[in-house]
């Protein structure tokens, strides 16, 4: 797992143009504890998360005793994640006011495409509210065609009582 995520960052282009540093570099230089030469704050969360799957699966708290001991470990790992997570978060927040700052175009243009995807999706929508409508619409009207269309009337009085009784509701029983 170390592999995939260990070299995220590296080779990957400065900042911006005057910025000396590379994305590695910026990811050591967010708040929070200091880091060793080489790690990065992906490194760091990875292990994190590692540590705390590890705090969860290990052989010392299966078999330990003390479970406020245990749970306090496990809160412990869990706490150091979610530090490391929110510096994560930090980093690619900055990283996104960097980019609205020197590249306003793109951040419009970001804008725009989602725009465009949420108009793609709502118009979807009314089409399928539309075609649920017509089915509906076309129900009523043959409804309103058998009840407007003078059945075909059998001859005698008998018949046409039956005919005109099977129109009318059940009444409710009373309880």
């Amino acid at each position: 797992m170390a592999a995939p995520l260990g070299g995220m960052f590296s080779g990957q282009p400065p900042g911006h143009p005057g910025d000396s540093r590379g994305q590695a570099s910026l990811l050591q230089a967010a708040p929070g504890p200091p880091r060793t030469s080489n790690s990065t704050l992906v490194d760091e969360l990875e292990s994190s998360f590692e540590a705390c799957f590890a705090s969860l699966v290990s052989q010392d708290y299966v078999n330990g005793t003390d479970q406020e001991e245990i749970r306090t470990g496990v809160d412990q790992c869990i706490q150091k994640f979610l530090d490391i997570a929110r510096q994560t978060e930090c980093f690619f927040l900055q990283k996104r006011l960097q980019l609205s700052v020197q590249k306003p175009e793109q951040v419009i243009k970001e804008d725009v495409s989602e725009l465009r995807n949420e108009l793609q999706r709502k118009d979807a929508l009314v089409q399928k509210h539309l075609t649920k409508l017509r089915h509906w619409q076309q129900v009523l009207e043959d409804i309103n065609a058998q009840h407007k269309k003078p059945a075909e009337i059998p001859q005698g009085s008998l018949a046409y009582l039956e005919q005109a009784s099977a129109n009318i509701p059940a009444p409710m029983k009373q309880s």
